[in-house]
């Protein structure tokens, strides 16, 4: 029996946002616990970043008025290097049981750093688990409208600025293989939600998923992937 339903849109509302957010730091949670201490201070994919590091910055999802004006008065030159500051400073104060703590004691709250959405929380939590599970061999599960979800606001972002990897993907048409998801125009690429999530967020790692006449032509946009 054919099934003539149109696709279930990719695109999740704010509560099942939400529900992919917790779900992301129960099992992130539940990851870090079992790392060993060398673990801990492996490279994520993250140039620079270990994935002490980036724990760290995943505990600072809430930040509110008080804690970014604190934030400004470590200004490094520039957002990025005043968050990955922030973030190392936090990683060097506590213990990875803390951090752990940290995340796990953030879900079930909807609370979000001023200044973005839910939206913001959704691409940091499902980019930066990823960024320390790749690296350590380790899987952690994306959902694939969630993915979807997170790729939408990554290629459509004007504030916080979008990552340089945005302007890599433009002219191309990029297609999910795993749900009703596609953006842009030009040459197919195609490939898992996940890999197409994480190349638009210049994560070159990925780009081995996709598959499509325009593949290669977009791989040759990015730098080669460093060694992990």
């Amino acid at each position: 029996m054919t099934d003539d339903r149109p696709p279930r849109p990719a695109v999740l509302d704010p509560d099942q946002v939400w529900q992919v957010v917790d779900a992301q730091r129960r099992s992130l949670a539940d990851l870090l616990e079992d790392l060993s201490e060398e673990q801990w201070r492996q490279p994520s994919l993250c140039a620079g970043w270990t994935v002490r590091d980036v724990a760290a910055h995943l505990t600072q999802q809430q930040l509110g008025l008080r804690d970014l004006l604190a934030t400004t008065t470590r200004w490094r030159g520039s957002l990025d290097r005043t968050i990955e500051h922030a973030a190392r400073r936090h990683a060097a104060a506590v213990s990875t049981e803390q951090i752990v703590a940290e995340i796990r004691a953030m879900v079930g709250s909807r609370r979000h750093t001023l200044g973005v959405t839910h939206l913001e929380t959704l691409i940091d939590v499902l980019v930066h688990a990823q960024d320390i599970a790749i690296p350590l061999g380790q899987r952690h599960e994306m959902p694939p409208r969630a993915a979807a979800t997170a790729a939408t606001r990554v290629l459509s972002m004007r504030w916080p600025p979008p990552h340089p990897a945005t302007r890599a993907v433009a002219g191309f048409r990029l297609t999910a293989t795993d749900t009703a998801w596609s953006a842009g125009e030009g040459p197919q690429v195609h490939g898992p939600t996940a890999a197409l999530l994480l190349v638009c967020s210049g994560r070159v790692v990925a780009l081995p998923q996709l598959t499509g006449p325009g593949a290669a032509a977009l791989a040759a946009r990015f730098p080669a992937p460093a060694p992990i």
